[in-house]
């Protein structure tokens, strides 16, 4: 199909971005189809398309893409972005860009399908239409390669090597227009806000400046720190706290209990109401370090920040990274339009009795790591809780969660991961065959 999707592509309007807040590449991609835009560009109905169910992270991409979490991206990177990325960190165009967004698929099911560029193709997503790919581009690439560059090993216990193995044999590159959009469940709907909704509450609470914070925990005093002392640092008017909300494996934190985590230490009155607000991004994690850094600032710029804050093993995983690898990567980069705030570590002090900042404190000797370990013991009710380590509002939530979503765990185990409630769900799309 050789028609081109314009009338989906829509902009930032001039009340909203300014140099500073400006989406990168200048440019907010939007790629959402109304149903009146449907007819008009698939006059024949999404049925008489080929469709492909996608797993979750597509799905996830697709959504992303079409928001413009990842502007300027468009849809899926055909073969010269994905070189680009993988030798110089940028796209083609030369825009900065540190991760490879691809779809894979296999040679049976790209036999199957009879694809072929410029075909359109229908994916669908709990057995409904989500999005239409418009494809320009097939392609091989060498994986072994890609995983060197990009994570800067080829060691298969690597979790983002390891995916990049399980990819397919092919990728398939072009544009995505989403045709349904998901329905955000509870309690995640209160916290994923698109781009451009996004931008506009800032503007609507008057922040101009915003730092932004990635996480995929439940906040510990330490984190709390961190995000007052870059709201300081940065002269910041709000902290956008943006919870990582994706792929799960037994152990990590549910995703309930991050958000809501979150969201306590501003109900409790730790940040002030028009200083702080909690949100979602879809994204499964990488662990990609310094480059996964790099995308989570350009991630964050396209949400209207204008700083962001990296601390200690920023995205890393293991030993593959040193530990402040993710400040020394902007160090070699031209600006970016989003500014970092680069901290290092906060611990719990007892001689200062409080919690205290490298640098800062003349006790290290005294040091008591806010450990993930540590943490988990609190959580798990093996020790009590001091507000210096662990907010007493927070370990609360937490444990309300392990009630109300992770079936007596605040922590994902087997069964939480067969029986949530999705993340997102698809609506029924009237006229399309599932």
């Amino acid at each position: 199909m050789d028609r081109k999707v314009e009338r989906m592509q829509h902009t930032v309007g001039p009340d909203l971005v300014d140099n500073s807040l400006s989406p990168h590449g200048g440019r907010l991609i939007e790629r959402v189809a109304t149903p009146q835009e449907i007819k008009e560009h698939w006059p024949s109905g999404l049925d008489a398309l080929p469709s492909l169910a996608v797993r979750d992270q597509i799905a996830r991409e697709c959504v992303n893409i079409a928001y413009g979490f990842f502007s300027p991206l468009e849809g899926f990177m055909g073969q010269a972005d994905v070189d680009a990325v993988a030798r110089h960190m940028t796209l083609a165009s030369g825009y900065i860009w540190s991760m490879p967004i691809v779809f894979d698929l296999s040679q049976t099911e790209l036999e199957r399908l009879g694809i072929k560029p410029g075909d359109a193709l229908l994916l669908t997503y709990q057995q409904q239409p989500l999005a239409v790919l418009e494809v320009e581009e097939i392609y091989p690439y060498d994986k072994a390669f890609l995983a060197r560059q990009i994570y800067g090993t080829t060691d298969p216990a690597h979790p983002g090597v390891a995916r990049t193995a399980a990819y397919q044999d092919h990728f398939l590159a072009g544009p995505i227009t989403l045709v349904n959009p998901p329905r955000l469940n509870p309690p995640f709907d209160r916290f994923w806000l698109t781009p451009r909704q996004l931008r506009q509450a800032c503007a609507q609470r008057g922040w101009a400046t915003v730092a932004a914070f990635q996480t995929r925990n439940v906040p510990h005093a330490g984190h709390e720190w961190m995000m007052k002392g870059a709201w300081l640092a940065a002269g910041a008017d709000g902290v956008l706290v943006n919870a990582v909300i994706g792929e799960k494996k037994p152990g990590d934190y549910i995703d309930e209990a991050i958000v809501l985590a979150h969201e306590r230490l501003r109900e409790a009155g730790f940040f002030r109401h028009d200083v702080h607000m909690t949100t979602a991004l879809l994204w499964d994690m990488r662990y990609a370090g310094p480059k996964e850094a790099v995308f989570h600032a350009l991630v964050r710029k396209n949400l209207g920040c204008t700083h962001h804050m990296f601390g200690r093993d920023h995205a890393g995983v293991g030993s593959y990274y040193d530990t402040y690898a993710a400040h020394h990567i902007f160090d070699a980069l031209p600006d970016l339009g989003i500014k970092s705030v680069l901290t290092l570590e906060w611990w719990y002090c007892p001689i200062c009795a409080g919690v205290a900042y490298e640098g800062l404190c003349g006790h290290r000797e005294a040091k008591q790591d806010l450990s993930g370990t540590l943490i988990r013991s609190i959580i798990q009710g093996g020790v009590e809780p001091a507000p210096q380590t662990l907010r007493a509002e927070v370990l609360q939530v937490v444990r309300e969660c392990a009630a109300m979503y992770g079936f007596g765990s605040p922590f994902v185990t087997a069964q939480y991961l067969r029986e949530r409630t999705p993340v997102m769900s698809m609506p029924a799309m009237d006229g399309s065959r599932p």
